[in-house]
Parts: structure tokens; sequence; C-alpha cells
């Protein structure tokens, strides 16, 4: 067996050669996190191999199992050097990170271990060892030693860049067959909580009513509604718990979901009675938006939405959606009647949606506009802070995070969003683990597109696998998480996002890729933040 030393920018493939590296060196800020990995390559037999660390006790290490996922087809119209695992893929992809320390190499295999090492902010500044030892029955342990540089400054929490991700309630529901109202659903929400906080997103999307995104989905309806007559008593109490469980956490900002349907405001939205159990629908999937119907219905939900969010202290931490992706004449019509509807019955609300027509914003319909990649320049230059995002695309040199992105390139995340002056960031799919736009559940260790390639590349809809009672993270969701860590790194050093330093990045597609650019960039912040 050959072990050998590693970055966490690189994906290991089944057959991927062995390597000769033996030293690593890690620099760290105080209360920071980051990660590498011990690879090795069997011989002739299967041999069972576990992972062990030691480290000084300032140090908390964690050591997992890197394992992998099927990729069938690569993500289409993207050049080559725009891709990883060329000569390896189509096949089986790094990216599931198990909880477990110990597998059962085939023969003429290539495996690794992931070691996140956490630096808590009191840990003792200086040069620190991290033992990784690598055991089989039969042989003499290897044991190999990465030195964390552990810098004097502290990282601070990032500030007024808030990131979410959609977060999917009916996929927990059915993978782990529970109900929101269900005591056995509330246990597992915190172990997801608490890893979407650990990972750096402090945004959270409330399901009040069953997002109106991505087809008709089984009913995931926090608020119960009882209709009497022309009125409406709302029960906010597992809206409530839902609040609660996610400060707990440390998640800080609340995503209200779409008040009108996808693509447009078109239609009133899905609202059910009760949590939707009986399926029993207010008003016909079909009713105008801006119908006299929905409109008493809004008239009387959003007073008491007002009311609730002031009552948990999270107005001023609140976003508010209309319509998703809202494009074309007919969109921007019905989008402006609902935006009018919503003005004079709720004028304290904000409303932020991801858009991309300019013209959105060039008539204040939207407050925080959130455009894709490609066209967030346009926003900035012309005077509209804007958060952005990015959905199956943009494609080829542009910034994703797919099962075949480069993770160099993943981990860029946070210098871009710097650099280029978004004002957050969301994505679609933390857990989306159906079939495109049906209620039909997946596999996800089995299907990452949704089976919907290619108009869906694989990766883009989940960032985490479902575990038995909690989350098993990816290599892609590490990366994209230290990438925040850099943000906050950056935010702390003061930098201007016109530093001479970041000059090389000049938007979403044209920047640096490469990880020695990462590398040297990191250890001259950290530097400036040790003066």
């Amino acid at each position: 067996m050959q072990a050998w030393l590693s970055t966490s920018l690189v994906r290991h493939y089944p057959a991927s050669r062995a390597r000769s590296r033996a030293a690593l060196t890690l620099h760290a800020a105080r209360g920071q996190s980051v990660s590498f990995q011990v690879a090795f390559r069997t011989e002739a037999h299967p041999v069972k191999v576990s992972a062990s660390a030691t480290a000084p006790d300032c140090l908390a290490i964690r050591v997992r199992r890197v394992g992998c996922v099927p990729l069938r087809h690569f993500s289409t119209a993207t050049p080559a050097e725009e891709l990883d695992g060329i000569g390896y893929l189509p096949g089986l992809a790094p990216d599931p990170l198990f909880p477990d320390a110990e597998t059962h190499a085939g023969s003429y295999e290539t495996n690794a271990f992931w070691i996140n090492v956490d630096v808590p902010a009191d840990a003792r500044p200086g040069r620190h060892p991290v033992a990784i030892t690598l055991s089989s029955a039969g042989a003499e342990p290897a044991t190999l030693t990465v030195t964390v540089v552990v810098h004097r400054a502290v990282l601070a929490p990032r500030r007024d860049f808030p990131v979410t991700q959609w977060f999917y309630a009916d996929a927990l529901c059915d993978w782990y067959k529970t109900e929101l109202y269900h005591e056995s659903f509330w246990p597992i929400l915190d172990a997801y909580f608490d890893d979407i906080a650990t990972h750096g997103q402090d945004t959270i999307l409330v399901p009040v009513f069953t997002p109106p995104t991505d087809g008709v989905k089984r009913p995931t309806q926090l608020l119960g509604v009882t209709r009497r007559g022309d009125r409406c008593e709302f029960d906010w109490s597992l809206v409530r718990r839902w609040i609660t469980a996610a400060k707990r956490s440390g998640i800080s900002f609340f995503e209200w979901n779409h008040l009108f349907t996808q693509w447009g405001a078109k239609n009133a939205i899905r609202i059910y009675e009760g949590h939707g159990q009986n399926a029993s629908l207010l008003w016909p999937p079909e009713t105008p938006a801006v119908s006299p119907l929905y409109r008493a219905f809004l008239a009387q939900y959003l007073p008491e939405l007002r009311t609730f969010v002031e009552e948990q202290g999270i107005a001023d931490r609140s976003f508010f959606h209309l319509s998703d992706e809202p494009h074309g004449d007919e969109a921007l019509a019905n989008y402006r009647a609902a935006r009018q509807m919503l003005r004079e019955l709720a004028p304290w609300m904000k409303i932020m949606d991801a858009l991309s027509q300019i013209e959105f914003a060039r008539e204040r319909l939207i407050d925080i506009p959130i455009p894709i990649i490609d066209r967030a320049p346009e926003f900035v230059h012309e005077g509209f802070p804007a958060w952005t995002y990015f959905c199956c695309g943009p494609r080829g040199p542009y910034l994703n995070r797919l099962l075949d992105t480069p993770l160099a390139k993943i981990r860029m995340s946070g210098w871009l969003f710097y650099r280029n002056r978004a004002q957050g960031f969301l994505h679609w799919g933390y857990n989306y683990w159906y079939k495109s736009q049906t209620t039909e559940l997946i596999d996800p260790y089995q299907v990452s597109d949704g089976l919907a390639w290619p108009s869906w590349p694989s990766g883009d809809t989940f960032m985490v696998y479902p575990g038995v009672a909690g989350p098993v993270d990816s290599i892609r969701w590490e990366a994209f998480a230290e990438s925040l860590q850099d943000y906050a790194l950056l935010q702390a050093a003061g930098m201007s996002p016109d530093d001479p330093m970041l000059a090389e990045i000049k938007d979403y597609a044209d920047f640096p890729k490469d990880e020695r650019w990462l590398r040297l960039r990191r250890r001259e912040v950290l530097r400036r933040l040790d003066a």
C-alpha cells in the first residue's frame, strides 16, 4: 500500500495513480477550519484500512472516508480545461464524506480519508503537527504528518453577506418517512440545521406554505390554516418551532417563501387547509395572482406575518419573495401587478427574488435583485446592489460547483463574491432529492442530476446526502464552506474589492482557477491580519 498527503482541492478517483507527497503545510487563522486528505493505493490484494489522527490538544480533528458516486455524463457546454476527471469520468466521482474512518479497499484501487482540523479561537499560535496513521492487517502502519501553522489572527464572523440554499422539508419527510407535524421530524431537522450553520450558511427558507418552485410538491406547510367562511385562522406554532430550531443552530436570517407561482407570478400559490394533511386547497390552482379571492386571503395573512416576525425579533432579518425567476414581457406585467398589490397590503415588505432581467430593477419592482452570475455585473454597473446565484448554469468558464467542477474553482467562490461586490448568494439546491419537477424521490447516492441531464448537470440539485439521522457532507460542500471563510478573512483584513491583490479576478468567468494562486493569496491575507 502506498500512502500520500494531498490538499482538499484534489479529487482522488479509484484509478488515480499513487503520488509521493509526504509533507504538507496548512495555514489557518484562529477560529478557522482547514482540511486535507490522506490518500492511498492498494496493490494486488483487497485490504481493510483504518485511519486515526493525533494532534495537540488545541486542535480538534475529524476523520471521514471519501466515498464515490456514479457520474454518467460530463456537464455539457464545458471545455475539457474547465472539467475535473478527464480520463476517469464518466465513472465514479469522489464526493460524499462518510462518518467512518475505515474502508475495505479493492485491488489496484485508490481511496482517501478527509481530515478536518478545527482551530479554536484561543489556540496557541505557531506550528502544530497533525499525524495521520493508516493501519491494515499484516502491514506496518504508515504515519504521515501535516504541519498546521496557526496565525495570531482570529477569524471574525462574516458580515453583511447572507448565504442561502433552499431547504426541502419535503425531502426530509419522504426520505425519513415522517411529517412536519410529527415529533420524529424535529431531531432530524436539528441535525441538518447544525450542518448548515457549521458550513457558513446563515439564512434558511421558511416553508410557511409549500414552496411553489420546481413542480407541484407534496404539501409541507408549517402554518396551520383553518377556514371559517370568509375568514381564516392561523396556527403559528410549527413556524415558531422552525424559527427557534434555526436560531438554536446559529442561523440568523430567514426567507419567507414565494407568494405567487414560479416564473412570472401568474397565479396564487397552493395553500392548504390545516398543514395539508388532506391535500384540501383553499382555492383552485388556476386562481389568478391578483384575484379578489387571493387578495382577501393576503389581507388576512400579511398583517399576522408582520406581527409574527416582530414578535420573533427577526423583522430586520427577514427576506420576502414574490415569484422565482420571472422573465419576459408577460411575466413583467404579472409581476408588476402582484407587486402593486403587495405594496397596498404590506408596504413594509422588502421583496427579494432571483431574476436576471434588469427591467425589474429599473422599474423599482424589486428591492433586492438576485441576478444569475453572468448578468450580475450589469446590475452592479447600473448601480443596483444585488445578490447573485447560479443554477444549472452558466457553464463553461463560469463559477459553479458540480460533480465535475474542479475543486479549486469551487474554492474561489468567496473570492469572486467579494471581488464582484455581491451582496449575498442564493442557490436552489441544498437537498433536492427528487426527479426533476416531480414528487418522485430518487437515491442521491445513485442519481445526481434529478434524472434531467443534460438540462440539469450532476451535482446541481444537492450539496448533502441523507445519512442515518442527519446529513452526509460532500467535498463540494466543504470546499464551498472554506471559500466562505476566505470571504470572512478578506473582510476582516479590510480589503477593498479593488485591491491589486484581487486584480486577476475579472468577473465570474475570468478568474484564477489554480490552487497555487489561492495558497499564495491566503498567505498574504493572513500576513496582513497578523500585522
